[in-house]
């Protein structure tokens, strides 16, 4: 953990662009749709929605009429984000449907880089958008 940067607790609320530092994120693709929605987590307890049309196609934010709840456990070797959210009636997402899930983190190291990590990659450089991530259902 001491070469990982992450940022400090803030106001929780919406931002754009937490995927430039540590953060963790969330993919829902509905059953039978070429949409999806991107969930970004900020241990600085900031957090974004997006909408998507197709791969990375037609993005736009979504507003949350029940914000997430975000707490963050750090250690000397570990950090935790739990997050507790009610997904938006209006994106249609049905558990008994069975949406695919892909989570992921972006890991800022002490240099600047950025690692990226997921349970599966797609062939090539990581994309998180790609389906082939969308390895786990809800």
């Amino acid at each position: 953990m001491s070469r990982i940067r992450v940022g400090p607790e803030g106001v929780p609320g919406p931002a754009d662009h937490l995927w430039k530092h540590t953060c963790f994120e969330m993919f829902i693709q509905p059953s039978g749709s070429h949409g999806y929605y991107e969930f970004n987590f900020s241990p600085t307890k900031q957090w974004a929605v997006y909408r998507f049309n197709s791969y990375r196609q037609g993005m736009a934010p979504m507003d949350m009429a029940n914000p997430p709840e975000i707490s963050i456990r750090k250690a000397s070797d570990s950090l935790e984000l739990l997050v507790t959210l009610s997904l938006p009636v209006s994106a249609g997402i049905d558990a008994a449907q069975r949406p695919r899930l892909a989570l992921t983190a972006v890991v800022e190291e002490d240099s600047g880089r950025l690692c990226y990590w997921s349970a599966r990659h797609p062939q090539g450089k990581p994309d998180f958008h790609h389906s082939d991530g969308f390895v786990f259902e809800l």
